[in-house]
């Protein structure tokens, strides 16, 4: 038997139809802050991802789907967003768009070759926001305001927004230097992983999953006291506006995130829900990245963004008991009797759904009692019964499945009935 791929799952129509509402409200959202939606391939070159998103990093080393197509170029299924969206801004000359900052968003499918866990697949749905074009603490501000409408809007409450600055280029430069003489003495304690990046990448250190309990993670030198004062007047500049919004923020001197293209503002919104074991799970994280784009041969051009992962929304609203108002049902089920009926409900129904009426019959030839319940699974407003007697007298009765009240209608005003 041919099974899913592991790391993988259906969606199911019951499910489907929640995650067809967060999109629809996602998209709804998106227009009150003015960002416009792009569309970037699900497969790009290789090299876009090993030097946007870092030769160092987890994601390139170790969880990459990657492969040589026909032209034997190496081609890689995306893992994440922000380095697809900045090669289409320069690849697409966005910069000379007179409308500025280009505010964008995406949604769609990500890859990553991980180990599987509760809320995280290899195939993934991620919605990200990216805006370019502007370095303006005020936009920082704008998308962390905006991370927080979209949570509260699903009705979540338990959530810490964790910030923190990486600061400029020549603040990570004395930052990692720092980082490089700390861990020096110890680094043979570490995992292969941070042996290999003491000098390549030291900040990947304090991200590492493996010895992030360690003591020296946990007395390492602080980015915040490295900071030059022009990235130290940018991140307070940031957190002023943050009070101005009221927005609550804790501040974390080891969030660096786990891509290099980092700079300045770096944050992580965590569901801290008391109720369900006193767990803290990330939901979302992104940044500014300042030298993403000359990185990858384009402008000098600056950006904030941050990317969700859909499933993780859908079990935190799980977690916290939050049902989303889905509708799941329908206008009307035809129930027939006879076969002048059954194929007078074929024209019937095609004339229903093109006016907008949202209407379904029996398939299976099941008695008059079969199709009622169907109709009751199905959540039908209303039901019909066409039978002779009904198509040689015109008139039909409509049943309001809430109240089993009933009203006669000419059966060539059907259509009518509904509309009104």
């Amino acid at each position: 038997m041919i099974r899913i791929p592991r790391g993988t799952q259906d969606i199911l129509p019951e499910a489907s139809s929640q995650w067809r509402y967060i999109e629809n409200k996602l998209d709804e959202l998106m227009t009150l802050y003015n960002y416009k939606e792009i569309r970037t391939p699900i497969f790009e070159s290789t090299d876009l991802f090993a030097r946007g998103v870092g030769d160092s990093t987890d994601v390139v080393q170790k969880e990459m789907y990657t492969f040589k197509d026909k032209g034997d170029r190496s081609i890689t299924l995306r893992p994440e967003g922000t380095a697809a969206v900045v090669r289409s801004y320069i690849e697409n000359k966005m910069q000379g768009n007179p409308n500025q900052p280009i505010k964008l968003y995406y949604n769609g499918p990500m890859f990553r070759y991980e180990r599987k866990q509760k809320g995280r697949y290899r195939q993934f749905n991620q919605f990200g926001v990216e805006a370019i074009g502007a370095e303006n603490p005020s936009i920082d501000a704008e998308v962390l305001a905006m991370v927080m409408h979209i949570y509260e809007s699903f009705g979540l409450k338990h959530l810490k927004l964790v910030i923190n600055s990486i600061g400029d280029a020549d603040s990570r430069k004395e930052y990692n230097e720092a980082l490089v003489k700390h861990f020096e003495p110890v680094i043979d304690t570490f995992c292969e992983d941070c042996q290999s990046r003491l000098h390549s990448n030291p900040m990947r250190i304090l991200d590492c999953k493996v010895d992030r309990d360690k003591e020296a993670v946990k007395n390492a030198p602080r980015i915040t006291d490295y900071l030059n004062s022009e990235s130290k007047a940018y991140y307070e500049e940031v957190k002023d506006y943050l009070d101005e919004l009221g927005i609550n923020y804790v501040e974390d001197p080891n969030l660096v995130r786990g891509l290099d293209y980092y700079t300045h503002t770096a944050f992580e919104l965590m569901m801290d829900n008391p109720n369900y074991d006193g767990a803290i799970t990330t939901l979302c994280g992104g940044g500014r990245y300042n030298g993403l784009l000359e990185l990858l041969d384009g402008p000098s051009q600056t950006g904030i963004g941050f990317a969700l992962s859909i499933e993780r929304l859908l079990l935190a609203l799980e977690e916290e008991g939050i049902e989303l108002d889905v509708e799941d049902d329908f206008d009307l089920f035809i129930v027939t009797m006879g076969e002048e009926a059954e194929r007078y409900s074929v024209k019937l129904l095609n004339n229903l759904r093109k006016h907008g009426v949202k209407a379904d019959k029996d398939y299976l030839n099941r008695k008059i009692k079969g199709q009622m319940k169907q109709a009751d699974r199905l959540n039908a407003k209303y039901t019909v019964v066409i039978g002779d007697q009904e198509l040689e007298n015109n008139q039909i009765d409509v049943k309001n499945m809430a109240t089993g009240e009933s009203e006669t209608v000419k059966l060539d005003e059907l259509v009518n009935f509904f509309e009104k």
